[in-house]
């Protein structure tokens, strides 16, 4: 099943996620269709939150990236109840986007390494550390279970020339290529 993606406006972007467990309902349905809502919207990355669900999970397939990031080349995961233990290296600024903000993309400031612990879809528990692109991607999924977007890095001046675009994404007026959902 493919979920509308919840955009820029909804309520469930700003609240930071509920840890989950091993019991959540239809835990497996709901990443076989985040995975498929993802790959139906073009994306690399999604987010629990995006699809209107308040928990911490989300997931990401930088494979087709591979051609520009050869280190990406068969990442794909399932992170549940993630926590960012360590931010470090390089602060690194790249062009991002998201399908919550559609059609914006904006250079974003982020560290270069972090360092992880999360839960996969087996509930198995990992501590890793990330650097380079997947580390970005990484940073971006996790910002929506803490109830961030990538805009709340960008200069105040940068944000209001924004707003034009970001109040047609909360009123739902963009022609994309998959459903949204906005705050009713």
């Amino acid at each position: 099943m493919i979920y509308p993606v919840v955009v820029f406006g909804h309520p469930v972007l700003r609240k930071v996620a509920n840890d989950i467990t091993s019991d959540y309902d239809e835990l497996s349905d709901v990443i076989a269709n985040m995975f498929e809502t993802m790959y139906r919207a073009d994306g690399v990355g999604l987010a629990a939150p995006q699809i209107g669900k308040s928990i911490r999970l989300f997931i990401i397939d930088a494979d087709p990236l591979k051609d520009d990031f050869p280190e990406l080349a068969g990442f794909k995961k399932v992170f549940i109840n993630a926590e960012i233990i360590e931010r470090e290296g390089k602060e690194v600024s790249m062009s991002e986007g998201c399908l919550s903000l559609p059609s914006i993309n904006e250079d974003v400031k982020r560290p270069s390494k972090i360092k992880m612990r999360y839960l996969d879809e087996k509930f198995i528990p990992h501590e890793v550390e990330y650097s380079g692109f997947a580390a970005r991607v990484i940073q971006h999924e996790y910002d929506h279970i803490e109830g961030k977007l990538f805009i709340d890095y960008l200069n105040p001046l940068r944000k209001r020339l924004l707003k034009g675009k970001l109040n047609n994404i909360s009123k739902g007026k963009v022609n994309l290529g998959y459903r949204i959902k906005i705050a009713q």
